[in-house]
């Protein structure tokens, strides 16, 4: 439908059109301002949004008006009624300000958005989650940006999504005034008076408008007085964006994008890119939106080895100044990584400006994530309450990597609607703030996985988003320091640092005392009075163990006159068997004197948290006692380690030339020859290392932070390092000396690290650690020596050996046995405790070799349960769809029937889309003309579609859990360092020979051991996570051999050749493999569970 040019009305609909398609902020407000003098419409609220409904109602227009008029019908807005007597004021037009007024004004307050800049000027994408998605579609996004998430993108630029939102939210009534800067609040000066904002300029006419809610969504720097932030800090992480010029060429449009690839399970990639260029990077990201854009973390030895960095430096603020960077090096920096990481497909990248006219290229830290310890708070004055709350990174600072920061900013604006909702109602305040503070506890840590599926029913009441949340987990009586009377007296002073003197509410020293005395009680030769002459013999230590795990030591033959080699035997049995890593030597241990007391308390305080039970376990227990939940994950680690030893004596046995007199010597494990080494020196260093700074691996003490690669320094982790017993030094799993063949070359092409379906396939994958610095592959016991690549695979695509011998086998399955014999049945699962009633035992369910595989393959595809084909796309999606700028790659994995339901609903919202005659304008229609033309070239099947959507949704998970595993430990990294300075000044207190008073040095030796139990948590977190990336390293393994497999299988038969048939059965066989390695780390996170639930 037209309308001619000289009726009435054409020149509104023309300005109306203007600003559907404005691609600028004041551009848009420019045409409102217009629209809304042509129609003669004054006011705000819903009241100018039914004057433009009634005097815009062409069909373009209508077709707008109807998705709002359905989004403003929901019952939550009361027909817009619910808060018609408030008074809004929102600071900030990013997207979660933007999207928390759009929720006000729907609700019938008056809404006030101030904004500091005039211009939206950020080109950074966004991911979106699938709710994202169709909430921005239910306000009529495609209506202003017609390629928004079409068909499977499902990212955004923000400069995109800030337009969309502040168009809805101007026909909703939203007041706007751009230029206006918030810088404080003003009390009302009577009863009668209300509060009001301090702005600069200070001739806004905002400095008369009075408010009763303010909501801030000024960004991370701006929080308003009385909020209190709380900060967590990893290791040094330097974050660099970029953005390129798009020209939607056809070589542009064929190149894939990437998700997400982080080095902590896919190395080769990273040490392929550092090979080349010399860039060293943590992860990267590559989406297409209106520009390319990329983001990846960098290492800081690699931006000062190429210049980027002029001088080092500690503070960070200085560190990245203006002038300690070289502009042009890190354009240069930022180019380099773009092309390699795209296989250099983009040939003529060209930056985007920023709003400076400067290439868009940013280099920022983020070591430091903040977020508010509250969501809100109240305000009262004479009598005037003002409602104040958080939205966006002022409330949680988004973690980059793990792209949640505008899901997690609309959910909040969502429930910050809703407290306004029940603030309106009349609720009393504490009730308020109690139910806000209480969502605001999911918000952290809330994902596609853990809310609702059904998300066409997502509103602004959190029961519709949150499952099984309780609104009244907070009391009002718990919230009474957050609301405010009179004057608020900020104060700036810090808490005094009183952790040395802190006295811990209960005598570790004589509990721990105790707990030994009854536990060697009765055996022979055994007194234990203290902790020094008590422990010489070895005997003590022995009847300790024996007590609780008599399968480990036979007391009745151990020797008290070798007092050193029965140390020895006990300290490498407690690492091996119970995941208890020693403190002090052997020879130490023997001559047991008062300097060394403490590192013996420190020992056996670890295994008093193995083994402590309460009275009623003790009563029941009829089997030996295995560690603790919160040893087993290290136990699990040291046995990897073990095993991973082996794996690499035998690469490195196959690798010289008098093979057969080396492995006669090292076919035996070899015994230790450091047992009269100090354990106060650190191997490493050489300096001083203190009880709480101490670490132990292959009978080597030394500092944790110096525990690192030989060869290119990278830190070291419990089960994730290669020792060299010729050289005595450590290295990464990918720096161990191997044999020539199995190095990288430096010229290796780089292999595509995410995209199209087959580079998603043959993602190359290391076996080493997630350590700072990525190198050449290396076999670890979870991933074997790989061979050469076979013709036609691609460069850095890995083969895998058949596994290992049967030591390392019976070794890694170890725990497991262990857990059947130790496991307490009355945890055992119902179905399972009735099989094994007669036996006594559980029954072992034995599963084929094709029945495994069938398992292996079940989370990938469903012959049973094929999917629905996808819904036809419209005109310019009928390319292939790895020509496609991205698939559905953002998206986490959900169960089977939980995904084909939100698929459902996307795809619902789409079609609403496809009713309305959108103008999609000239470049969609050049982009419908390229796509058409590659999609005649190659069909795919709707089966290759559906797993190459599912190979970006595994991808980009893998990549988020990577994120936060890598975050996390940095943070456990950061708290150690604290704990071993406070270690520290206990120890040197405690060894202090001027005498203190004996109660003080209790207390003292109370504290120490206090760290010492908060140290030893930190490790078990730690190894919990490593186990985490062990499963993730398999995930990706899995994967490729998976995909491998099935272009064998996929093969005519009468085509295979006898090698075909030969590397199909190969292939097999290791799939089985990592199966039944990954089976074996579920089984000890599921014994860690059970052992817990027995605590």
């Amino acid at each position: 439908m037209s309308v001619s040019a000289d009726k009435p009305g054409n020149l509104a609909h023309a300005i109306f059109e203007r600003f559907l398609h404005a691609g600028e902020c004041r551009e848009v407000l420019g045409c409102f301002r217009e629209l809304c003098q042509q129609l003669g419409l004054q006011g705000s609220g819903l009241q100018l949004y039914h004057s433009l409904k009634a005097a815009l109602n062409y069909w373009s227009a209508k077709a707008l008006w109807s998705k709002l008029d359905k989004k403003a019908g929901h019952k939550d807005y009361d027909q817009g009624t619910a808060c018609a007597s408030t008074k809004c004021l929102v600071v900030g037009a990013g997207p979660c300000g933007l999207r928390a007024a759009i929720e006000l004004a729907l609700l019938g307050a008056r809404v006030v958005l101030l904004e500091k800049r005039d211009s939206f000027s950020r080109n950074n994408v966004l991911h979106l989650w699938p709710f994202t998605i169709h909430d921005l579609r239910a306000l009529g996004a495609k209506k202003f940006y017609g390629r928004f998430c079409t068909g499977t993108l499902d990212h955004i630029s923000i400069r995109q999504l800030q337009l969309i939102l502040l168009k809805v939210a101007l026909l909703l009534g939203v007041e706007v005034h751009i230029n206006v800067k918030f810088e404080g609040l003003v009390p009302p000066t009577d009863k009668t008076g209300g509060w009001q904002a301090v702005v600069q300029p200070s001739s806004s006419l905002l400095t008369h408008y009075k408010f009763d809610v303010l909501i801030s969504a000024g960004g991370g720097k701006f929080v308003p007085e009385g909020f209190k932030r709380k900060e967590t800090r990893g290791k040094l992480a330097i974050g660099i964006t970029t953005n390129f010029i798009n020209r939607h060429s056809r070589a542009e449009v064929e190149v894939a994008e990437i998700s997400g690839v982080a080095r902590i399970y896919n190395q080769q990639f990273f040490q392929n890119l550092c090979n080349k260029t010399g860039i060293d990077l943590e992860n990267i990201v590559y989406y297409k939106d209106d520009t390319h854009y990329f983001v990846m973390t960098a290492k800081k030895q690699s931006l000062l080895k190429k210049g980027v960095i002029l001088q080092d430096k500690v503070d960070i603020e200085s560190l990245l100044s203006p002038e300690n960077v070289n502009r042009d090096a890190l354009l240069n920096y930022a180019k380099e990584a773009a092309n390699f990481s795209t296989n250099y497909h983009l040939s003529e990248l060209e930056f985007a400006l920023n709003h400076r006219g400067l290439p868009d290229v940013d280099m920022f830290d983020f070591t430091c994530m903040t977020r508010s310890e509250n969501a809100a708070l109240v305000r009262d004055y004479n009598g005037a309450r003002l409602l104040l709350g958080l939205v966006g990174d002022c409330l949680v600072e988004p973690f980059w990597p793990l792209g949640t920061g505008v899901a997690r900013g609309f959910l909040a604006a969502f429930d910050a609607a809703w407290m306004v909702r029940r603030w309106a109602a009349g609720t009393p305040p504490l009730e308020v703030l109690a139910e806000r503070e209480s969502i605001y506890q999911h918000l952290s840590q809330t994902s596609p996985d853990n809310t609702n599926k059904n998300i066409s029913q997502y509103s602004i009441d959190p029961v519709t988003r949150y499952p099984n949340i309780n609104l009244q987990a907070i009391k009002p009586n718990q919230v009474q320091d957050l609301y405010l009377v009179g004057i608020m007296e900020v104060s700036h002073k810090r808490k005094s640092d009183n952790r040395l003197s802190t006295v811990t509410s209960e005598d570790v020293y004589k509990e721990l005392l105790s707990w030994c005395q009854a536990s060697t009680a009765g055996y022979r030769g055994v007194a234990v009075t203290d902790f020094t002459t008590s422990w010489t013999s070895g005997l003590a230590l022995c009847a300790l163990i024996h007590h609780f795990r008599p399968d480990l030591v036979d007391f009745d033959s151990v020797d008290p006159e070798d007092a050193v080699r029965t140390h020895q035997m006990i300290l490498d049995m407690a690492e091996q068997e119970l995941g208890i890593q020693p403190v002090l030597s052997s020879t130490e241990m023997a001559t047991m004197t008062e300097s060394d007391r403490l590192g013996l308390i420190t020992y056996l305080s670890q295994f008093y948290e193995a083994f402590k039970t309460s009275p009623e376990v003790e009563e029941v227990r009829k089997k030996p006692l295995s560690p603790r939940g919160t040893r087993g994950a290290i136990l699990f680690l040291s046995k990897l380690q073990k095993s991973r030893n082996l794996t690499h004596k035998r690469a490195q046995d196959s690798a010289q030339k008098d093979a057969e007199a080396k492995r006669s010597c090292r076919n035996t494990e070899p015994a230790r020859e450091r047992t009269g080494d100090s354990s106060d020196a650190c191997y490493f260093c050489g300096c001083r290392v203190y009880i709480l700074e101490r670490a132990s691996a292959e009978g080597r003490f030394f500092h944790r932070g110096c525990f690192q690669c030989q060869q290119c320094k990278a830190t070291l982790r419990l089960g994730d390092y290669a020792f060299d017993e010729e050289d005595g030094h450590f290295y990464c799993s990918l720096h161990y000396p191997n044999p020539p063949s199995m190095d990288l070359p430096q010229e290796e092409t780089p292999a595509q690290p995410d995209g199209d379906a087959e580079a998603a396939a043959y993602l190359p994958l290391d076996a080493g650690s997630p350590c700072v610095s990525p190198k050449e592959g290396a076999p670890s016991p979870l991933q074997p020596t790989s061979a050469a690549p076979q013709p036609g695979e691609e460069p850095g695509a890995v083969d895998y050996v058949d596994g290992g011998d049967v030591e390392e086998q019976e070794l890694l399955a170890q725990p497991m046995e262990d857990a059947r014999q130790e496991e307490d049945p009355r945890a055992e699962p119902q179905g399972a405790a009735e099989e094994g009633e007669e036996s006594g035992g559980r029954r072992k369910i034995i599963l084929t070799p094709l029945e495994k595989l069938s398992l292996s393959t079940l989370n990938l595809t469903s012959e049973a349960e094929p999917e629905p084909p996808l819904k036809p796309p419209r005109l310019w999606l009928q390319a292939a769809p790895e020509t496609l700028p991205a698939l559905w790659q953002g998206h986490d994995t959900w169960k089977e029937e939980e995904e084909l339901h939100m698929q459902k609903t996307l795809e619902e919202s789409d079609s609403e889309e496809d009713e309305e005659k959108e103008d999609e304008g000239t470049d969609l229609g050049i982009m419908a003309e390229l796509c058409l033309d590659l999609g005649e070239e190659e069909k795919y099947s709707t089966s290759e579609r559906t797993l190459s959507r599912r190979a970006r949704e595994a991808s980009m998970k893998r990549f988020c859990r990577a994120q936060a595993i890598q975050r996390r430990l940095e943070e456990i990294e950061v708290t150690f360092r604290e704990l071993e300075q406070q270690g520290i000044k206990l120890e040197k207190l405690l060894r202090d020979e001027n005498g203190s008073p004996a109660d003080q040095q209790t207390q003292w030796t109370n504290q120490l051991l206090h760290l010492v139990q908060k140290k030893n948590s930190l490790m078990t977190e730690e190894s919990d996570l490593m186990i985490v990336v062990q499963e993730l390293k398999l995930e990706e393994k899995q994967w490729q051999l998976d995909k491998k497999l099935r272009s064998y299988m996929n093969r005519e038969e009468t085509l295979k050749t006898l090698e075909d048939h030969k590397a199909e059965q190969e292939i097999l066989a290791q799939l089985l493999e990592v199966v039944n390695e990954r089976n074996l780390l579920i089984h000890i996170q599921e014994e860690k569970r059970l052992s817990e639930l027995q605590a």
